[in-house]
This record gives C-alpha cells, structure tokens and sequence, in this order.
C-alpha cells in the first residue's frame, strides 16, 4: 500500500490514499512546491551529506591524499568540500589511484548537482506569481435594491494585469431524493467575469436573485450545507508575459450578512485615484 499523500486546497486538506507509487519525477514538483527556506534546507542538507559521504570514502582509501593528516575526518571532510566545489588549493590532493577514481567520482557530482541546483533556482525565480490580495470575507448586503454576494480583490504588483479574468464557484451538500446529502457546484454569475486591465483594486458581484443557488440562504442554511466560495483570478502579467493564476475559498462562516465593503477609494484634485489597502478587508453593517 502506498503512503497517504496530503494536498491542501484553501481551507481543506485532502488526504489521499492507493494512489499508486511515486514517480521520480514527482521529486521535480515536490522541490518546485517547497518555500524557499525549506528549500534552502534541503539543499544545505544533500550538501553536507554528500560531503561526509565523500569524506568517509576518502578516510576507507589511508594515505591516498597528500597532505592530509591520517585519520582526520575534519580534514577529509573539507578536502571533499574543496574537491565537491572544484577549487583545488593545491595544499591537499590526491596520489593514489584510489584517491584519483573518488575525486573524480565527486567533481561528476558536484557537476551535476550544480546543473540541477541552478535549473530549480532558476525555475523558482522565473515562475510567475500573481500577487493578488483577497479580501479576508465575502459579504451579503443589498446593493442597488437587490442582495448581492461581494469579494473584494486587489491587484498589489507595480502594474496592471491584463485580460483578466474572474469566477466564483459555490459548492455546498444538498438532499437527494433518493437520500443522503450530495455536493453540488455551481459557478456564480458574476455582474462582470473580466476586464482588460486590472490595476488596482475591484470588487465583484453576484447578485441574488431567483436563479441564484444563494437565494433564500441564510448562515444557518450555508452552516449545514458545509457552504464554501472559491474565487478565482486569471490573467497575464505584461511585463514578462505569462499568465498567472491564484485563488482563495471562504467557507460560511468568511461569509458576513448584512455587511458591505468599506470605501477605499478616494479622488483628488489632479485626477488622481488613491487606493488604500489597508482598509481593503475593511467592513461596515448595513439594514438588510
């Protein structure tokens, strides 16, 4: 039996089971997946354990390296470091067969673990992010004379995003006639799904009505269906011209009736909008 993998989405954890072995490719993902100080940690740890690999193998050869004290293993150890790295001072080397076949066992590998170590560098720093800010709860208040559902999103890079594009999907468990509860998705009719260009910040809007999944729905309604929004973006970053995804999920009780968002932006003389992100999450109550 294969090892339960966990993958989170948002909120959730799924723990999957008998998905079958790992490939070894999937090594090349689960290093993509890690933050950078995890990263940084597993890199520092194949390098130290590399090196004290080497250096046992140096201290099995005796006096196959010139200059070294026998039986040093700090000395051996920082031999392999010098030989992994291909600096080479030249005040400790190799003078037997054996000591020549290990070095060069080792500078093969230090090769390759450089290639594949600056590929993932490189991988992780080129990779698109979109650094989008989400509101930290969906709302339901009226807007306009009708109940509308509210998220607000803003877009924090130095510039705007293009073709932009914006979903909101519902699921929640819902009675069969045959019995027994079942999760139903559905994708929210937004007022506006996309825009040329996002620059700041938005928000988008559902408004619900008879067609609506969400109509009639109460907290107590959304509590025992185990309610849940996913809001997506989409879209491409200009500068390096790659399209970015991120998203994130509100389970009912992210989601606040009779509140609304507060007003961020302000206009000044110059025609100029001011956007203030620190009240981005900000909410007030509003009669229902």
């Amino acid at each position: 039996m294969s090892k339960p993998v966990s993958v989170r989405s948002g909120q959730l954890e799924f723990l999957k089971v008998n998905t079958g072995r790992l490939e070894w490719r999937d090594a090349y993902q689960w290093l993509l997946g890690l933050s950078w100080p995890q990263f940084a940690a597993f890199v520092a740890a194949v390098y130290i354990v590399l090196n004290l690999i080497f250096a046992a193998l140096f201290m099995l050869g005796g006096d196959s390296i010139a200059g070294m004290k026998p039986g040093s293993f700090l000395e051996s150890f920082f031999f392999s470091v010098q030989t992994l790295a291909t600096v080479g001072y030249g005040h400790m080397y190799p003078q037997t067969l054996y000591g020549h076949i290990v070095t060069t066992v080792e500078i093969m590998s230090g090769v390759f673990l450089l290639a594949v170590m600056t590929g993932l560098i490189f991988v992780r720093f080129s990779r698109p992010i979109a650094r989008i800010l989400f509101s930290k709860s969906a709302v339901i208040a009226p807007l306009n004379g009708q109940p509308t559902l509210m998220v607000r999103i803003g877009n924090v890079r130095r510039h705007s995003m293009v073709e932009t594009e914006f979903r909101i999907t519902f699921h929640r468990d819902e009675p069969l006639v045959e019995g027994g509860d079942f999760r139903f998705f559905y994708n929210l009719k937004l007022q506006f799904d996309r825009l040329s260009v996002f620059p700041a910040a938005l928000t988008l809007r559902h408004v619900i009505d008879e067609q609506s999944p969400l109509y009639g729905a109460t907290p107590e309604t959304l509590e025992s269906g185990r309610a849940m929004l996913v809001v997506s973006v989409v879209g491409i970053d200009p500068v390096i011209l790659a399209a970015v995804q991120t998203q994130q999920d509100y389970l009912w009780r992210d989601i606040q009736f009779g509140h609304r968002f507060a007003e961020i932006y302000t206009q000044s003389g110059d025609g100029q909008l001011t956007v203030d992100y620190g009240r981005l999450h900000d909410t007030e109550p509003v009669p229902l």
